[in-house]
């Protein structure tokens, strides 16, 4: 099972190297005010992308949070067998 997930890590690799090989073609950004901004395709795509996860992070957090008071209430109302011990 360990060499299938190296495996499957090299492949995605392999896929990923290949896809900014492919796109290393320079693209500019037009921002407001005049303001543009000229990277490689591929530093655009990863720096949204890594913008995205980390958005999407920061919008669970709150839910998580919410979840982890709310087991800790029920274990306090409600303890279980081993904590009587």
């Amino acid at each position: 099972m360990r060499y299938l997930i190296w495996f499957l890590r090299v492949v995605l690799f392999l896929l990923l190297l290949g896809f900014a090989v492919r796109n290393a073609e320079t693209v500019t950004l037009h921002y407001y005010f005049g303001y543009e901004w000229q990277a490689s395709l591929v530093l655009v795509i990863l720096l949204f992308f890594a913008l995205g996860v980390a958005i999407g992070i920061l919008s669970c957090l709150g839910k998580i949070s919410r979840q982890r008071r709310e087991i800790a209430t029920f274990r306090k109302k409600y303890p279980t067998v081993d904590e009587h011990r």
